[in-house]
C-alpha cells in the first residue's frame, strides 16, 4: 500500500450537513480500497483566485493508505461532483 494525501475545496455555499456528507463520501470511497489515516478540516479560507465567481472555499486535507489504482478512481469521482471546486491527490511515499 502507498501513502497518499488528498486536498479538496468544497463550495462554500453548501450547508454544514452537505459539507459533512461530502467529507464522509470521500472517506467512503477511500475505505472501499484503502484506509483513511488522518482528516484535517481547515474550514473556510480565501481562495488565491476566484473559481466559478467564488472567492472562498471550505478546505479539507485527508491522508490515506491505498493501492495504486484508488487515486485514479477518487479523482474521477471528485471531478464528477459539483460540490468540489478543486482537488489534488499526492503520493507521499519517499523514494
Amino acid at each position: 500500500m502507498n501513502k497518499y494525501e488528498v486536498m479538496f475545496v468544497l463550495d462554500p455555499a453548501l450547508d454544514d450537513e452537505k459539507k459533512a456528507a461530502a467529507v464522509e463520501a470521500v472517506k467512503g470511497i477511500i475505505a472501499d480500497a484503502g484506509e483513511v489515516t488522518e482528516v484535517n478540516e481547515w474550514g473556510l479560507r480565501k481562495l488565491a483566485y476566484p473559481i466559478l465567481k467564488k472567492t472562498e472555499g471550505y478546505y479539507v486535507v485527508m491522508q490515506f493508505d491505498a493501492q495504486p489504482e484508488l487515486p485514479k478512481e477518487l479523482d474521477r469521482r471528485l471531478r464528477i461532483s459539483d460540490d468540489f471546486l478543486r482537488h489534488i491527490i499526492v503520493n507521499k511515499d519517499e523514494k
